[in-house]
């Protein structure tokens, strides 16, 4: 039986006896087998290397291991050092058992040590050179994971031990990288399978900028479906394949591949993307553009250098969570009640109300559930995965409703703040942009997720004020509120 086919029957049969829930708490995830062929494949090794150490830091069953050992077969390497961590005592037997096999049947001399520690913490005194750090830690040649994905609490024993990075409550996973990054040898290769969520957001800010200072993007692989990313497992986190070196010498292009089906690696689409278009701005947001025309979408809108918050407007998150307001709640106008608006009143580009939904107003003192009857535009903060737009917004004008000094917006939809005093043309010169397409495609480059995340919208170029006013003005004289009218609009301008 060959090595890998071997792991991944014994990773099944522990699959099949193991409650998810109880994997979960390990933040335990099983890499399928093509998946790890593919992440093995991805190391540029040397035909003249003969001796290889190699670090898996969160090794489960030891399939990515596995993996790798089977192509270092291939190859004309005499002896290879493994080291696995792992601290779940139920699949340590599973991996031991493993990597014994993989020993007696490989045709290079094979050294492997697991060690039952918790990663973080065996290393977090060298990571942080503090007393008793050795002056030359041991560092490895190649670096292959699937770190484990787990919030933690701000203030968990893995968060203290890598303060430099660790932002509220962290991840796992970033953790495991950027310590990763720590245990590789300088111009060495790492490659990790994780969410996606890390490439922007202020969340990740401090790790983007360690990252960085340290090492480069060499490639990137994206999953066009979740589906059997993982094996036997329901992970509904967009993720990617990402290779680093370990270097400051940035190359003039990042490999971008992706695949439509998780399980098969045969259809493969591969585009070079320029580094400084994918790594860029002062937050190192990652751009994860596939083809040329989001490289194109890129290079035009940032052109301009202004954002929402340099001309003294934000984006924010609606103020009132409603299933913890419920006694705020009413579904008909009364004395004291204010408009909630929701992302169902968001039709056609316009805010309609009311529509006779349940629950659209809300009667409270709490000045934190009020905002003022002013201009706004509203964006869903949501959209299904399917739906041909991320960004869909509508105009809300405070004069179509003059008996209102206040109201409301359910934590369900964001709005831009800031327009008091400013033209109405503002505001549909702020629809023209966020409704166009190409806005919609620098946002979905940006994030992957369907929740738009009013950080990464802030962060945004937008072009000056005068022409977002003059924009604007175009529209109202249209009267054409359509994606194809904003995009006609938005190109004239660029």
């Amino acid at each position: 039986m060959k090595l890998l086919d071997r792991v991944v029957e014994s990773t099944t049969e522990y699959i099949e006896t193991m409650p998810k829930t109880l994997r979960k708490k390990y933040g335990q995830f099983f890499t399928s087998k093509e998946t790890a062929v593919f992440m093995a494949g991805l190391f540029n090794i040397s035909e003249d290397s003969t001796e290889i150490s190699v670090l898996d830091p969160g090794a489960g069953s030891g399939i990515l291991s596995i993996a790798l050992l089977e192509r270092l077969d291939t190859l004309s390497v005499k002896k290879v050092n493994l080291v696995c961590y792992e601290n779940d005592d139920k699949i340590i037997p599973i991996l031991k058992d493993n990597l014994e096999y993989a020993k007696n049947n490989v045709s290079f001399q094979l050294t492997y040590e697991v060690r039952n520690e918790n990663y973080i913490l065996d290393n977090e005194i060298d990571y942080n050179n503090m007393l008793g750090a050795k002056p030359d830690p041991y560092k490895y040649d190649v670096i292959i994971g699937n770190p484990p994905y787990k919030k933690i609490p701000k203030d968990a024993v893995e968060a203290h031990s890598m303060p430099d990075i660790c932002y509220g409550a962290p991840n796992l996973y970033f953790l495991f990288t950027e310590m990763a990054l720590f245990n590789l040898k300088d111009n060495s290769e790492m490659v990790f399978i994780i969410p996606r969520s890390w490439t922007s957001g202020a969340y990740f800010n401090a790790f983007r900028q360690k990252l960085f200072s340290e090492s480069v993007i060499e490639h990137i692989h994206l999953f066009v479906s979740r589906d059997k990313v993982f094996e036997n497992e329901s992970v509904l986190q967009e993720t990617m394949i990402v290779k680093l070196r370990k270097t400051n010498h940035k190359p003039a292009y990042i490999t971008i591949t992706s695949t439509n089906s998780n399980k098969d690696f045969s259809e493969i689409t591969s585009f070079q993307a320029p580094y400084d278009i994918v790594v860029c701005g002062k937050d190192k947001y990652v751009y994860l553009v596939t083809n040329s025309e989001e490289v194109e979408t890129l290079r035009q809108l940032n052109q301009w250098n202004d954002t929402l918050p340099s001309l003294g407007l934000k984006m924010k998150t609606g103020l009132t969570v409603d299933f913890r307001n419920r006694e705020a709640l009413r579904n008909t106008a009364e004395e004291t009640a204010v408009p909630l608006f929701y992302s169902q009143h968001i039709q056609s580009g316009k805010v309609i109300f009311p529509i006779g939904k349940e629950h659209e107003y809300l009667v409270t003192e709490q000045s934190g559930l009020l905002q003022k009857n002013a201009n706004y535009l509203f964006v869903k903060r949501f959209t299904a995965k399917e739906e041909h737009r991320r960004l869909q917004c509508g105009v809300y004008l405070s004069r179509k409703y003059p008996g209102y000094k206040q109201i409301s917006t359910q934590n369900n939809i964001n709005f831009i703040d800031g327009l008091k005093g400013l033209s109405e043309c503002v505001v549909y010169g702020l629809y023209v942009l966020f409704n166009s397409t190409m806005y919609d495609s620098y946002y979905r480059i940006l994030n992957g997720s369907t929740q738009v995340n009013s950080t990464e919208v802030n962060s945004m170029p937008v072009p000056p004020m005068s022409t977002i006013e003059s924009m604007g003005k175009e529209l109202i004289a249209k009267r054409d509120m359509s994606e194809e009218s904003c995009d006609m609009i938005l190109r004239s301008y660029l």
